[in-house]
């Protein structure tokens, strides 16, 4: 009898301790998904920004996308794709905070285009959950943005082209 009772209070704990642990999943999930939204946020509303020319707007933003990529953690990756992704993350971020470091709008407009090059190629591990995400690209100049609707507002010439541009894909 009292074999049973070790072993029942040992099954006890041990379910104890897989509840607290599964608990902890979903809390890890939303946390992760939390932060994929702080980061398209950031970038969206550095995009945004451009769009209206408003370059004090876009440098706070480049700031704010900075910091929430550092937050970040890839997850589910090869050991390839993790280091390739964590070196673009780098590369967003010294392009971010030279974005930020000046209020040139066309300066700002030519890093905010090495962004969004490199942000798209990590994008799948940076899309939250049901988000759905569309690559757009002016023809005229091949530069790409990423936006969270299908309709086009350009970031680059926003004046004089603000509709041009066109979907390439969509995840």
């Amino acid at each position: 009898m009292k074999k049973i009772c070790i072993i029942m209070g040992i099954l006890l704990m041990g379910m104890r301790g897989m509840s607290q642990e599964s608990a902890a999943l979903p809390a890890a999930a939303m946390k992760q998904e939390h932060t994929k939204k702080e980061v398209l946020d950031n970038y969206l509303t550095l995009k945004n920004s451009l769009v209206l020319s408003d370059s004090l707007q876009a440098a706070t933003a480049a700031k704010s996308l900075r910091l929430s990529l550092a937050k970040f953690r890839f997850k589910r990756l090869s050991l390839e794709e993790m280091n390739a992704s964590t070196a673009l993350r780098a590369e967003i971020s010294i392009l971010a905070e030279d974005l930020s470091s000046h209020t040139h709008i066309n300066k700002q407009r030519a890093d905010f285009s090495g962004i969004s090059e490199k942000i798209w190629l990590i994008i799948k591990s940076i899309q939250p959950a049901g988000q759905p995400l569309y690559q757009q690209v002016c023809p005229m100049t091949g530069q790409q943005w990423i936006s969270a609707e299908e309709e086009i507002k350009n970031p680059y010439y926003p004046k004089n082209m603000l509709t041009c541009g066109e979907v390439k894909a969509k995840i």
